[in-house]
């Protein structure tokens, strides 16, 4: 997973030498959000370019900006993917949630959060496994 996967990084332009990214986080309050920039900054000084990160909020990240690549290396990981379109509707009701251990849509919450406050926990019904949902937005 990446990134560009993920859909925060916006662009990359080189503008009088500085290779400047910019980077849309997946929420405010997300504690990641220095260390991916961080990151992405190192990578471009890595591959030779002064680098600068610019922060971009608006639009605001959704998840449905995430590539059929990530949702697929998400499930690959162990975690379903949001559903594309659900938007703010999901959080009145659950959409259904196939398991990305077996593919059975006999799921079912346990926990608002998971792992990580933009992830819920669920479990499946057929393999009884344990499951994190990357939550729409």
């Amino acid at each position: 997973m990446n990134v560009e996967d993920l859909g925060i990084l916006r662009s990359v332009d080189l503008i009088d030498g500085v290779a400047v990214a910019k980077v849309t986080p997946t929420y405010s309050g997300c504690p990641a959000v220095l260390a991916i920039e961080f990151a992405i900054e190192a990578a471009l000084r890595d591959a030779g370019f002064e680098a600068r990160i610019e922060r971009v909020i608006s639009p605001p990240w959704t998840t449905d900006w995430i590539t059929p690549e990530g949702r697929e290396k998400l499930r690959a990981y162990g975690i379903a993917p949001p559903v594309k379109g659900a938007g703010k509707g999901s959080l009145f009701s659950d959409p259904v949630i196939a398991c990305p251990q077996c593919g059975s849509e006999d799921t079912e919450r346990v926990s608002e959060f998971g792992s990580t406050a933009c992830k819920a926990l669920w479990r499946c019904r057929s393999c009884a496994e344990p499951f994190d949902y990357f939550k729409c937005i």
